[in-house]
């Protein structure tokens, strides 16, 4: 009886035994296959999605020089000097901006702007680049990071917290950018960017008079010209400069410019800025078949060719408002902005100008919200954003700019024409499969507005 409890206990203490020790196994497994993924995601996004586009064609036209950096430099990647710690941080803002965050859409967690829902990606990404800049804020004495590590994470963070929207966001985005100004030797195109940044921060802040004042240095910056100090009056030159980013943010700036003047009651002013502007981008060459040019050379073009239309439609408004010219002048350039931005649109998604159902109705082709942009922008790491972002923002010029034709033609009296622009309004700012919902990048606000302008038009059709 003796041998037998003594064989059984060592029976159970064998199978414990064993127990243990794969389950010990198993979990070192599971262990070493998550570490691995891990940081196999992690070397994905260093080695390929942070890579340098060494694209001869895409340097030419400096869409490099626009690129977001995250501190890696012309090697790509994030700075070795940041430690281990640091970098897996900068990239885990990288993947939490771009990839999302799981099912979380909104975050409430007493962040930055806690009273107000945020997108989670983008609380996470910049919770991370926050923890970032302040392991690198222990490292600048060391003098290993890359001159510019530092300020390239103070702009990433500030371009976030630029998107977050918040009061409190905004103004430690501006805080963020003045101290990178502050360090910055205040010349070149990344100045001017920076410059116009501030702008814009400054006109969301309600700080007009400073608005105005950095937006001015921008324009001196992009163009060349000799800067006065204290001098708050732009300057247009009447030649582009020869840098394509230069031209980018020279025109992003003419736009900031145009909007501020058309909103704050200064007419005049904006109606010369505005024919100023649209006189320069004219002055500058592109290519005659935007189709046949290269991808950063038809970028370059069809970013130009947006911003015209932006400002056509700001000088549309500006000469309804003044009354001087005839009615018409605001007729041609709405037409003209909205025919702009659809050839933005139609280009970067590869759909024609003209398909057949459009033979002699006088309307360019079927609006196509839904379509997503060409291969050829979104497999480069350099375009990719540009080109996204352009498109959503032609979508929504075309569905401003047929929504104001549709108005002056129901003040005309013109229902039918009316009804046909609304219409087009709706396509361009709804979704494919069902126009009764705004689209992507729609606001909920601005949908509301072309839907009940559509409704209305209809309605009165019906009992004519």
């Amino acid at each position: 009886i003796q041998d037998h409890f003594v064989t059984s206990a060592g029976v159970a203490i064998n199978v414990f035994t064993r127990l243990a020790k794969f389950s010990l196994i198993g979990a070192l497994g599971l262990g070493f296959t998550g570490w691995t993924i891990f940081e196999a995601t992690h070397l994905w996004v260093e080695s390929v999605e942070l890579a340098v586009n060494l694209d001869d064609e895409t340097r030419r036209w400096e869409w490099d020089q626009d690129v977001e950096r995250w501190t890696g430099g012309e090697h790509g990647g994030t700075d070795p000097a940041l430690g281990f710690r640091a970098r897996h941080l900068l990239r885990g803002s990288w993947m939490a901006e771009n990839w999302g965050v799981g099912s979380t859409t909104f975050s409430d967690n007493g962040g930055i702007g806690s009273l107000n829902a945020i997108e989670a990606r983008l609380d996470f990404a910049q919770n991370y680049l926050d923890m970032t800049i302040k392991i690198a804020e222990t490292k600048i004495s060391s003098a290993k990071l890359r001159p510019q590590t530092f300020n390239e994470l103070l702009l990433r963070h500030s371009a976030i917290l630029e998107r977050i929207g918040t009061k409190e966001a905004l103004f430690e985005a501006r805080s963020k950018y003045e101290h990178v100004w502050a360090s910055h030797p205040g010349k070149g195109t990344d100045a001017a960017r920076i410059a116009s940044k501030l702008g814009d921060l400054n006109f969301r802040l309600g700080d007009s008079s400073d608005a105005l004042a950095w937006w001015t240095r921008s324009l001196d910056l992009s163009q060349g010209i000799q800067q006065t100090e204290g001098s708050v009056v732009p300057t247009v030159s009447q030649s582009a400069p020869s840098s394509p980013s230069a031209q980018r943010t020279l025109t992003s700036t003419l736009v900031s410019l145009s909007a501020y003047y058309s909103t704050s009651g200064q007419l005049k002013q904006a109606r010369q800025l505005q024919e100023a502007a649209l006189a320069l981008l004219r002055s500058i060459p592109s290519s005659p078949h935007i189709s046949a040019a290269s991808p950063p050379q038809m970028l370059h073009s069809l970013y130009l060719l947006h911003r015209s239309s932006l400002i056509s439609i700001h000088l549309a408004e500006v000469l309804y408002a003044l009354r001087s010219p005839p009615r018409q002048s605001s007729f041609d350039y709405l037409t003209r902005a909205a025919e702009s931005s659809e050839r933005v649109a139609l280009a970067l998604t590869g759909l024609p100008f003209n398909p057949p159902d459009a033979k002699g109705s006088g309307v360019v082709h079927t609006p196509a919200p839904g379509a997503p942009i060409l291969p050829l922008f979104y497999k480069s790491h350099a375009m990719r954003k540009p080109a996204t972002g352009l498109l959503r923002d032609a979508r929504r010029t075309a569905a401003e700019a047929w929504n104001l034709m549709g108005i002056l033609n129901e003040q005309g009296g013109n229902m039918e024409r009316a009804v046909m622009c609304y219409e087009r309004a709706v396509g361009w700012a709804g979704i494919a499969s069902n126009q009764s919902s705004p689209g992507e990048g729609t606001l909920e606000a601005d949908w509301k507005v072309l839907w009940a302008n559509c409704s209305r038009a209809r309605d009165a059709i019906k009992k004519q």
